[in-house]
């Protein structure tokens, strides 16, 4: 019985621990809306004519400047510096915005399409990472799936700056909701299942997914119930 005993000790040890990540994850994921908020919020009122004229640019510097904090945070992702480079990144995202922001206020109903922008990427993600923790299922055998998925996307994204093919641009964003939206079950399913011990790390990659469902999300909203009147 004591091997047992102690068998149920680890299961329930581990249980425990991952239930810690999970629970810090949010809570963290919640504190990274603020910068966010203020950082599209001063986005709004930013000038981006440098990146309309110049995307090809803009992209290279933004990628650079963006795997360059990617990998401050890996590196510090065990100390109080990797939280704050976290912080620093989610105001950055929250900069980028500006450009989508600015072109959905200039709809009529423009705070409307965020609003809904905001709302479904909400329900997406709730019910997707309630999926991913009620149930328990490991969804690791997406993650190859979904890599090359990305790749293709980026690929396909970089291919239509030069091109600008609006049929193409709604393709686009309906594939990468459909991708970030299996990223929140694989990412989530991680942390549930022990695949990610990291709050931070576990934190940035579920960012990633719901920043990258609303800004396709606005997109498409913009593209199909815009209305300019």
């Amino acid at each position: 019985m004591q091997p047992e005993l102690q068998l149920n000790s680890q299961s329930a040890q581990l249980a425990l621990a991952q239930n810690k990540v999970l629970r810090n994850t949010y809570m963290m994921l919640s504190l990274t809306m603020i910068p966010t908020v203020i950082g599209a919020w001063m986005g709004l009122s930013l000038n981006f004519a440098f990146m309309a004229q110049h995307p090809v640019i803009a992209m290279i510097g933004m990628l650079a400047v963006m795997f360059g904090l990617f990998y401050g945070i890996q590196a510090n992702r065990n100390n109080s510096l990797g939280v704050i480079l976290l912080l620093g990144v989610t105001f950055l995202f929250g900069l980028m915005l500006g450009p989508i922001l600015q072109t959905a206020l200039h709809f009529r109903n423009g705070a409307q399409l965020i609003g809904m922008a905001a709302g479904g990427t909400g329900v997406i993600f709730f019910t997707l990472a309630g999926i991913a923790t009620v149930t328990k299922k490991d969804f690791s055998f997406m993650g190859k799936f979904l890599f090359i998925g990305l790749v293709m996307l980026v690929i396909a994204s970089l291919a239509n700056v030069f091109f600008q093919v609006p049929a193409a641009s709604l393709a686009i964003s309906a594939i990468a909701i459909m991708i970030f939206s299996g990223y929140i079950l694989y990412d989530v399913s991680r942390i549930v299942n022990g695949g990610e011990t990291n709050y931070v790390m576990a934190t940035l990659a579920l960012y990633l997914d719901i920043y990258n469902i609303f800004v396709n999300l606005l997109n498409l909203l913009m593209a199909f119930s815009g209305n300019r009147d």
